[in-house]
């Protein structure tokens, strides 16, 4: 019986630990399989998010970027296009359609197509031309800063009309297109620091000191190329003066059209960063409408803002250049002014409306996003994707903004032109007191 009982025992002390043994073995294999479960349902989101960044192709990634920065384009004429085509009458075009066939060689923009091209911001072009000036430039400057506006409130869901950066942003999450004014050619101030301040006033955020013409004050760009148009070999010093009250009201000084010595002048004098609200590259372009190398140093030093134009004879300079001219050469320049300017120059300023041939491939403002998808297969980091878009242009106008809060204590500059300096041989066209 006692080695019965104890054989036994013996038997059920090993089914014991054999029992034993099992149940720890299929604790531990529980406790691995769950471990793998939750390192799974951790990882793989994540992989999946990984891959699927790594994975998406460079459009729909520039498409991505650009809804989490606005494209702040820096000049279109959209407006200029309504003045000889429609005389501003507004009720007879509907940009909420196609454009194409109602602006002859242009209709590059409309509502549908900024859309598509994820404009986020857009400087609209107060233009007048160059026979105005010393007549109705003025008149003609205010004439169109109307019309930006009464657009920005004809399409409210689409536009609204911003002054400031923060503005940029507002509308931005409000998914609108901020509008913003700029007025092409320093003409229409007609050699006045009032008109200055009044264009401000009415919404004004920059002015090109020159167009295609010398004002009074300051040589045009065809003084780069052409040595009877020198006048003043830059900046007359009233046009210094012109230069330090856009500064002290916060208004960009914009230096696409000027001579390089007009350029070179108001870096000197400029307090604020200045913009190039549609140039491009000399050295890719020998084009003198283009910002050359020693020259974009300064602008580095200043920490302004190159905004590529998309012309094909401001990037493809027709007919020296021989290669395609198509989206890539606008790419070039990007590449170009980002290399020598850094990555906080470089910007966008088609010229849309205001030009009319284009590269192949950026035939309109629907393009931008393969633009940026090019940049993008170039290597192009997001952060200076953003800065591009619109962080830099952004920046500008916030430095712009604190000089002049910084300036708040400064009294206007108001020292009058000479009206022998106006250019007017016999002044037969005004009174002067």
């Amino acid at each position: 019986m006692s080695n019965k009982d104890g054989g036994s025992s013996v038997t059920n002390l090993v089914f014991t630990n054999k029992s034993t043994q099992t149940r720890n073995i299929l604790i531990g294999v529980a406790v691995v399989v769950g471990l793998v479960v939750v390192v799974t349902v951790i990882t793989v989101p994540t992989v999946v998010v990984n891959s699927n960044k790594r994975d998406s192709s460079p459009l729909e990634r520039a498409k991505s970027l650009m809804k989490e920065v606005p494209l702040v384009d820096g000049h279109n004429d959209l407006p200029w296009q309504l003045k000889t085509n429609f005389h501003n009458q507004l009720l007879t075009v509907d940009l909420r359609v196609s454009t194409k066939d109602k602006f002859g060689d242009y209709g590059h923009t409309d509502i549908p197509r900024l859309r598509e091209g994820h404009v986020g911001a857009q400087f609209w072009a107060s233009y007048m031309s160059c026979d105005s000036q010393y007549k109705d430039a003025a008149r003609h400057a205010i004439e169109q800063i109307d019309v930006i506006k009464r657009y920005t409130k004809q399409y409210p869901d689409t536009f609204t009309f911003v002054t400031t950066a923060q503005g940029i942003w507002d509308a931005f999450n409000d998914g609108k297109i901020g509008c913003m004014i700029g007025v092409e050619g320093g003409h229409a101030i007609d050699s006045n620091l009032g008109l200055l301040r009044i264009l401000y006033e009415l919404g004004t955020r920059y002015m090109t000191i020159t167009h295609s013409c010398n004002t009074p004050w300051a040589d045009n760009w065809i003084a780069a190329r052409d040595e009877s148009e020198v006048e003043f070999q830059g900046l007359s010093q009233w046009g210094e003066l012109v230069i330090k009250e856009m500064n002290r009201i916060g208004m960009l000084v914009d230096l696409s059209h000027v001579s390089f010595e007009t350029m070179k002048d108001a870096l000197r004098v400029a307090t604020a960063p200045v913009i190039y609200s549609h140039s491009s590259a000399f050295a890719l372009c020998e084009h003198h409408r283009n910002v050359p190398d020693d020259i974009l140093q300064l602008v580095k030093e200043n920490r302004g803002v190159v905004m590529v134009n998309f012309y094909d004879n401001y990037v493809c300079c027709y007919p020296s250049n021989n290669t395609e001219c198509d989206l890539k050469v606008v790419a070039n320049h990007l590449d170009y002014i980002k290399e020598k300017c850094g990555s906080d120059c470089v910007g966008f300023g088609a010229d849309y409306d205001g030009v009319t041939t284009l590269p192949k491939g950026v035939e309109d403002v629907s393009t931008y996003p393969d633009v940026v998808a090019e940049l993008i297969t170039r290597g192009w980091s997001d952060e200076d994707i953003k800065k591009a878009l619109g962080l830099n242009l952004i920046r500008a106008l916030e430095e712009a903004e604190k000089v002049r809060d910084d300036m708040a204590n400064v009294p206007p500059f108001d020292e009058p032109i000479a009206v022998t300096a106006r250019g007017e041989e016999n002044a037969t066209c005004r009174y002067f007191p």
